[in-house]
C-alpha cells in the first residue's frame, strides 16, 4: 500500500490527508506545531494518523510520496533530506487534481488574487453553475474533492503552491500583474519568483484560455520568450487589436469572438482602476465558461468585496478608516494609495520581506500626511522615508497605532491601514491584524 505522508496539519494539510486515506493510501500527518482542535478530530474522524510539535523523521522518510503545506519552504531541512533521497513532493492542488475532472479556473498575480477569485466564484454561483472555492480561500480543494462533486472549480493560488505543481492543469489560467514579492523564498532573484507565476499555464493546451493584464511590463517580456500553447485574452484600460477587456468612453466592455458585453464603469460594484482589472478578468472567465451576460452584468453590480482589502471600516469625526491589512506588498499598497482621493495617515509595517519602499515614494509625498510604523523593527522603512514625510512615529501596538492617527489626522482625512509587509512579527496573521483594526476603531 502506497504510504502519503503529509507535512503541516491545517486545512490543506488535513484536507489531502482525508483524500488520501479515501483513495485507500497509507496516511501520515506530522506538524512541528501544534495542530487546531478542529483539524485533529477530522482526522480522528478518518482514522487517521498524526503527530504534532515534532516531525519523527522515521515515520516521514519512509514515504512513497510527501504532500507539503505551502508555508513550509523547499529549504526547511526536512524537505531537503526528502528531495534528496528523491521523494516526491507536491502541494495539495496538485495532489487533489488526480481525483477530479472537474474545470479549473485558477488565479494568481502578486495583487488582486483574492478580490478576482471571489468575483469569479461570485458570478458562476448567481448564474447556477456547480461550483466549489478552494486555494487560498474557501475550503481545501482536496477535502471537497473528497466529499463533494463540482463541476467547476475556482482555485486562488500563491506562487508557494505553484511550486508543488507539475501535472496540475488549469483549463483557464488568470494572471492579474507580477511584482517583487516573497523574494526571500526565492533566493532573492525575481526571476525566479516569475517562473513560479508563470507556473500557473503548464500542461495547458490550445483549448485553454490564459488572461492576463496586457500592460504588465514583466508579463509582456515572458510573453515574448515563450512558447504559450493557451487561448490568449488579454485585458487593459485600453484597447489594442488584441485586448479583449478594456474601457471606452466610461463603458466597461467584453469583446470576444462569442460574446459582446458593456455595462457602464459607473455600475460596476467595484471601483477604481486596479477593480476595474479584477473585474475584466473575472468577466472574460465567465464568458469563456459561457455565463449568460445578464448573470454576469448583475454579478458585477452587487459583489460585495473582500475582507481586510480596501475594506471601509468606518468615519469618526469625519475621519475615514479603511483596512487593507491584506496589503502585505508595496504594490498592493501603491494600488491603495492610489485609489484614495484625500489626504491620508498612513499605516506601515510588520515582517520587512526585502521589501523596496521607491514604488510608492512618490504616493506617499503626495497623499500621506503622516506615517505610523507599527512594527518590532522599522529600520528598513526609517531610513527609506525620514526627511521625506514631516509626521512619523513608531508605534508597537494597534490600538496605539489606531489612537495615534486618530489623534494626527484632519478632518475629511483617510486613515489606512495598508502595511506592505508580513504581520507574523505583532500579529497571528494578515486577518488578526485586520480585525484589530477594526475593532480600535470601533472603541474609538
Amino acid at each position: 500500500m502506497k504510504r502519503i505522508v503529509i507535512l503541516g496539519g491545517g486545512e490543506s494539510g488535513t484536507g489531502a490527508a482525508v483524500l488520501a486515506k479515501k483513495q485507500g493510501f497509507n496516511v501520515f500527518v506530522s506538524d512541528l506545531s501544534e495542530i487546531k482542535p478542529e483539524y485533529k478530530a477530522l482526522l480522528d474522524e478518518h482514522n487517521i494518523s498524526w503527530e504534532e510539535k515534532q516531525h519523527n523523521e522515521s515515520l516521514i522518510l519512509n514515504a512513497d510520496e510527501v504532500i507539503k503545506s505551502p508555508g513550509i519552504p523547499d529549504k526547511a531541512p526536512l524537505v531537503k533530506k526528502l528531495i534528496a533521497q528523491g521523494t516526491h513532493v507536491i502541494s495539495e492542488i496538485e495532489f487533489a487534481g488526480r481525483y477530479t475532472k472537474a474545470k479549473m479556473i485558477c488565479i494568481t498575480g502578486s495583487n488582486g488574487k483574492t478580490t478576482t477569485t471571489m468575483l469569479v466564484y461570485h458570478i458562476l454561483k448567481n448564474a447556477g453553475l456547480n461550483v466549489g472555492l478552494a486555494g487560498n480561500v474557501g475550503q481545501s480543494l482536496a477535502l471537497q474533492v473528497a466529499v463533494g462533486s463540482f463541476e467547476y472549480f475556482v482555485l486562488e493560488l500563491s506562487s508557494f503552491q505553484l511550486d508543488g505543481m507539475t501535472e496540475f492543469k488549469a483549463d483557464i489560467a488568470i494572471l492579474l500583474n507580477i511584482t517583487p514579492d516573497h523574494l526571500d523564498r526565492y533566493e532573492y532573484k525575481f526571476q525566479n519568483y516569475i517562473d513560479s507565476k508563470f507556473r500557473i499555464l503548464q500542461n495547458q493546451t490550445e483549448k485553454d484560455a490564459f488572461i492576463f493584464w496586457e500592460n504588465d511590463p514583466i508579463i509582456k517580456a515572458e510573453l515574448a520568450k515563450r512558447n504559450i500553447q493557451s487561448s490568449l485574452f488579454p485585458f487593459a484600460i485600453e484597447r489594442t487589436e488584441r485586448t479583449k477587456a478594456f474601457i471606452e468612453k466610461d463603458e466597461f466592455i467584453i469583446s470576444t469572438l462569442n460574446t459582446l458585453f458593456s455595462m457602464p464603469t459607473s455600475e460596476l460594484a467595484l471601483q477604481g482602476i486596479h477593480n476595474a482589472y479584477n473585474s475584466m478578468a473575472a468577466g472574460l472567465a465567465a464568458t469563456i465558461v459561457n455565463v449568460k451576460k445578464e448573470n454576469i452584468r448583475q454579478s458585477l453590480q452587487d459583489f460585495q468585496g473582500v475582507e481586510h482589502r480596501l475594506e471601509y471600516v468606518s468615519t469618526v469625526r469625519n475621519i475615514r478608516f479603511v483596512n487593507d491589512s491584506k496589503a502585505t506588498n508595496v504594490n498592493s499598497c501603491w494600488y491603495a494609495l492610489q485609489s484614495m482621493n484625500t489626504p491620508v495617515v498612513l499605516i506601515l509595517g510588520g515582517t520587512d520581506k526585502g521589501n523596496d519602499y521607491a514604488e510608492i515614494e512618490e504616493l506617499v509625498k503626495g497623499k500621506v500626511n503622516a506615517l505610523i510604523f507599527l512594527g518590532l523593527n522599522n529600520s528598513a522603512l526609517h531610513s527609506f522615508f525620514d526627511g521625506k514625510v514631516k509626521n512619523i512615529i513608531d508605534v508597537k501596538s494597534m490600538e496605539d497605532a489606531v489612537d495615534k492617527a486618530y489623534e494626527m489626522a484632519n478632518q475629511g482625512d483617510t486613515v489606512l491601514l495598508s502595511p506592505c509587509c508580513a504581520s507574523f512579527d505583532l500579529f497571528k496573521n494578515y486577518e488578526d491584524r485586520g480585525k484589530q483594526f477594526k475593532n480600535c476603531v470601533r472603541n474609538l
